[in-house]
């Protein structure tokens, strides 16, 4: 039988990576602790509840863009809030207050769920998706459950206003 050159080469290579991978599977238990370390008890931490429901969230009779317009306007004229950014495909703000960052959430409600009634839940979640339940995001849910209303409906107004048209510009003759 003819080999390649080289060919033993890398049968060798693949079977001490093969070897390589299957020690580490035959590493048997360890044996008992020493007496001073096995005597020494060892503090347990209690186990922390995850959060499943974002405190604060709420709900509000509106369409979902325009609460989350008016979010915006409500977030960038609060003091303490920094805007980091936002997603309008989304349906996000970025926020940090009081060092926690977080996002706020315009998302429309299912019909089965209103009962064939537009609403929009506001809420808020880690930057990684998960439900928050900080005193800093409850704060801010707080003020813009209490703006909202008054903003949402200024938002719509502003909409509906006719547009202003610019005077035209005359050519020299």
């Amino acid at each position: 039988m003819r080999t390649r050159p080289g060919g033993c080469t890398l049968r060798i290579v693949l079977v001490a990576c093969c070897v390589a991978l299957a020690l580490p599977g035959c590493r048997t238990a360890r044996g008992p602790e020493p007496a001073d370390a096995a005597s020494t008890p060892v503090p347990i931490a209690s186990p922390v509840a995850a959060v499943t429901v974002t405190r604060g969230e709420f709900t509000l009779p509106a369409h979902k863009l325009d609460v989350w317009n008016a979010v915006g306007q409500i977030v960038v004229n609060s003091r303490g809030v920094e805007y980091l950014g936002r997603a309008q495909m989304l349906d996000l703000y970025s926020l940090r207050y009081r060092g926690v960052e977080f996002f706020i959430l315009t998302k429309s409600m299912t019909a089965a769920e209103t009962g064939n009634v537009i609403r929009t839940r506001v809420t808020a979640t880690t930057p990684a998706g998960k439900p928050i339940d900080t005193d800093a995001t409850a704060d801010v849910l707080a003020l813009l459950q209490r703006a909202l209303p008054a903003e949402v409906e200024r938002v719509r107004a502003a909409q509906a206003a006719p547009k202003k048209k610019a005077p035209t510009k005359r050519g020299k003759p």
